[in-house]
């Protein structure tokens, strides 16, 4: 089975590096699924989940708010605007964040602007998904 290094960076930190064999992101007209001795490539990444299946099979959730997937011979390195693991979320700050949002776009907040509240709504829906997936894996 072949590996590459995967990274997974924030503004603010590193949130993983390490072997894997597969990468799942969506791209901004898809989704994209990156093995080993895939094509380089430069995408612009959308808010949601990015799933890294290590060598053994176990596979790492992570929620992203949008960035770039930069593929190499060697290396797939997402660098994120924010980056979390599924299993570090905070579900009633994500909920309430998603609240807000959503009273901001329905025109009953001040808070935020709508730019904003539609970013911050599709954060937190990335954010609910990963926990949601990695509540299903738990289960199995």
């Amino acid at each position: 089975m072949s590996t590459f290094r995967c990274d997974i960076v924030s503004a603010e930190n590193e949130i993983f590096q390490g072997e894997a064999t597969l990468v799942v992101a969506t791209g901004e007209v898809g989704e994209l699924g990156i093995a080993a001795r895939h094509a380089p490539l430069i995408t612009r990444l959308k808010p949601g989940k990015v799933v890294v299946t290590l060598p053994q099979g176990e596979q790492i959730d992570f929620a992203i708010s949008g960035g770039i997937l930069e593929v190499q011979p060697d290396v797939v390195t997402v660098l994120a605007d924010t980056a979390i693991r599924a299993d570090e979320i905070d579900e009633a700050a994500v909920r309430k964040a998603k609240e807000e949002a959503e009273r901001v776009l329905a025109g009953r907040g001040e808070a935020m602007e709508l730019a904003d509240a539609q970013a911050k709504l599709a954060e937190t829906m990335a954010q609910l998904q990963a926990l949601e997936r990695l509540r299903k894996n738990l289960k199995h």
